[in-house]
């Protein structure tokens, strides 16, 4: 019989403590510039299970920033708007790239009314990260 090999040993396991919520406020940015389905419907879920986590529970600001190819999942001929709603009604602010709607040729009308709107999404990362906002790029 092979004896089972870990990458951490049972004493380092054992010493694994995981992060602790101490700030009574938390602000993540997250960017999606895609419009590959499985990255959209898990950048909306990983935001979703933000929210729910327990310890990050009414503690966690959220925006979404979108640009490039991402600018799919605000267009209303796309099938995101019910999943967006409910995100929205926990406070996410969602953030669209005019920038990237302009070398899409896209309009303001092509797109849901209750997202805001940057002129470019790489600044408003960049300048989000330097404010102190945690980044994630699913």
């Amino acid at each position: 019989m092979v004896k089972p090999t870990y990458a951490q040993s049972n004493e380092e396991l054992k010493q694994f403590n995981d992060a602790v919520s101490k700030k009574s406020k938390y602000k993540v940015v997250y960017q999606l510039n895609t419009d590959n389905a499985q990255v959209i419907e898990s950048t909306l879920n990983n935001i979703g299970n933000s929210l729910a986590d327990v310890t990050l529970k009414d503690k966690l600001k959220v925006e979404l920033v979108v640009h490039g190819g991402g600018s799919v999942l605000f267009m209303k001929d796309h099938p995101y708007e019910k999943q967006l709603l409910a995100l929205k009604e926990k406070g996410v602010i969602m953030v669209q790239c005019l920038n990237s709607m302009k070398k899409r040729k896209l309009t303001k009308e092509q797109m849901f009314p209750f997202i805001f709107y940057v002129e470019s999404g790489n600044a408003e990362l960049i300048i989000r990260q330097q404010q102190g906002w945690a980044y994630i790029h699913p």
